[in-house]
């Protein structure tokens, strides 16, 4: 990564880092925040889980066992924001009409409407995408710059949160995301090193930094459009499900 790109990469990623925290602390803005990461780690289950039996299929154990792992990592995730807004009642606007945004991976058609994914992505067809056909390599080294970033972004959301007993809870469960993100990229850099030579995988995670650098400012030049609007992605849960469903989820919020 050349000078100016990694001073790019820091600023483009302290914006971000302003805002998603500043998100998750105000208390207006939190709920549609805890709802788009929900949608977004439910939503790469499906992916995850077709790139484990493509794996599997090809041959490579090792891969297949870590992406159903991943997966599995993920549904809980999914789990521990869900289990976020009930605990502030609220819970995800019912999306079986219409598509529901998820990570890129999971379903490319999001990445048309939303200027990181275009970006990220850019010259890559949804054909390209699908877990049947994307190229390994692709898949690995995108993933993995997204997991790493994701694992730093989920502690400055956790640690932005008030001291209150909800967001206490609220915080372990965040913290808990962070350290499986860690670990995702730590397996998607030792499958990239399983396939090319140290060069190859520095120059491919390199060229995808660069790629996540232009994906940053376009999301932030997109919220600077729209004032830090963005469509609501709640509404108000209901309380016979929460008192129902709360013993099940905090259950398994924190199974690894």
């Amino acid at each position: 990564m050349n000078f100016l790109t990694q001073v790019l990469h820091l600023a483009g990623s302290g914006a971000a880092a302003y805002i998603t925290a500043r998100n998750m602390r105000d208390p207006l803005t939190r709920p549609n925040t805890l709802a788009s990461l929900q949608l977004a780690e439910s939503g790469s289950v499906p992916y995850l889980e077709a790139l484990g039996d493509r794996a599997a299929s090809e041959g490579d154990t090792w891969l297949a066992e870590r992406l159903t792992r991943h997966a599995n990592d993920e549904r809980r995730h999914g789990q521990v924001f869900a289990h976020g807004l009930k605990q502030l009642n609220k819970q995800v606007i019912d999306f079986k009409s219409s598509p529901r945004p998820t990570q890129p991976a999971a379903n490319t058609e999001a990445r048309k409407r939303n200027p990181f994914f275009e970006a990220y992505f850019e010259g890559y067809t949804q054909a390209d995408l699908k877990p049947e056909a994307i190229d390994w390599v692709v898949f690995l080294a995108s993933t993995y710059i997204l997991e790493l970033d994701a694992s730093k972004d989920f502690v400055r959301m956790a640690n932005a949160l008030p001291d209150d007993p909800i967001s206490i809870n609220l915080k372990k469960g965040i913290l808990s995301v962070a350290n499986d993100e860690t670990r995702h990229a730590a397996y998607l850099r030792e499958a990239l090193e399983r396939r090319l030579s140290l060069v190859e995988v520095n120059a491919v995670i390199d060229s995808w930094r660069t790629r996540k650098v232009n994906a940053i400012f376009a999301m932030v030049n997109n919220f600077i459009q729209k004032n830090g609007k963005m469509p609501s992605l709640v509404q108000d849960g209901i309380a016979d499900e929460m008192a129902a469903e709360e013993q099940e989820v905090g259950a398994l919020k924190y199974q690894r």
